[in-house]
């Protein structure tokens, strides 16, 4: 890792390149966000530019997490050019069955709590889970298949249980990888639960109308760059 890094490092003396180290293992392997205030990488906007040009050099990017009201804390993710090939990547999208289950989650946890004001627009976790029993009733899973899904789910981080306390009830919430999102991810994100839980919506129909536009655009785009990619070609051809 010394040797992927030093080329962003030689400038720096000990002391700031073992902060800068910290700063980059801190945002990339720990499950929660991490405060600002612990790192001082993430306190200071130059030495927070260099960590964040550590991480594209594996196509990762910072992310600003912070509860409302509270200070900041960092987490990291894909760049959102780079998730988008690996969601190309069949081999890198979980089966149908963990995406339904998950979308099953997002839509009684986070979806219908923020419908009814319990949850803020931009928050991807939520303290309402969604009991087993409402994810046999709506996934029309058999248990096994359902409880195997679930348990893939929780170990890639994308699911976390909560135990059932006094007076409280049990179930599943979206899990810790959901602060590793990018502000574009997220908007997509809720696009996606919106369509899923309300197609035939207006605002669903909105976002469909949306989408068509922008990919007509970006095919006129592309038809106009490859006409003039081709157009110096004819033009030797002639001469």
């Amino acid at each position: 890792m010394s040797e992927l890094f030093e080329p962003l490092l030689r400038s720096y003396d000990e002391k700031r390149r073992a902060e800068l180290v910290a700063a980059y293992m801190a945002v990339e392997h720990a499950a929660e966000p991490v405060p600002e205030v612990r790192f001082p990488a993430l306190r200071e906007p130059a030495l927070r530019r260099t960590v964040e040009e550590m991480l594209a050099l594996s196509g990762r990017t910072l992310v600003r997490t912070a509860v409302k009201g509270g200070p900041p804390r960092w987490t990291s993710a894909y760049r959102d050019d780079v998730a988008e090939a690996l969601a190309a990547d069949p081999a890198c999208v979980p089966p149908p069955d963990e995406r339904a289950v998950l979308t099953l989650i997002l839509i009684h946890s986070v979806a219908i709590p923020r419908a009814t004001g319990l949850l803020p627009d931009d928050s991807w976790l939520s303290p309402y889970p969604t009991p087993l029993e409402e994810l046999r009733r709506r996934s029309q899973l058999p248990i096994g298949e359902l409880e195997a899904a679930l348990r893939r789910l929780r170990l890639a981080g994308l699911v976390s249980q909560v135990k059932a306390g006094p007076g409280e009830q049990g179930g599943f919430v979206p899990g810790p990888q959901f602060h590793r999102l990018t502000e574009a991810a997220r908007r997509r994100l809720q696009e996606e639960l919106i369509l899923a839980a309300g197609p035939g919506s207006p605002l669903a129909a909105t976002i469909r109308a949306r989408r068509q536009s922008r990919a007509r655009a970006a095919a006129q785009q592309a038809g106009a760059r490859q006409a003039g990619g081709a157009e110096p070609t004819h033009q030797g051809e002639n001469e």
